[in-house]
């Protein structure tokens, strides 16, 4: 093979690579805020859970 068209196709290669790394850095970071609205979610049925259940009577 000639050393220009291998060249080429290793610009290629290196192009398609990069363009592979970014869509899956945009993607991890999508990914993100779902994590955080997960947790708060919980948390607040967490507290939501402990205001609506009984509190254990107070003996004196």
């Amino acid at each position: 093979m000639h050393p220009a068209t291998h060249l080429a196709q290793h610009h290629l290669r290196a192009a398609d690579l990069r363009a592979e790394a970014d869509a899956y850095r945009l993607a991890a970071e999508a990914k993100r805020p779902y994590a955080i609205r997960a947790r708060l979610g919980w948390t607040l049925v967490e507290v939501g859970l402990r205001l609506a259940s009984p509190r254990p009577a107070f003996v004196h």
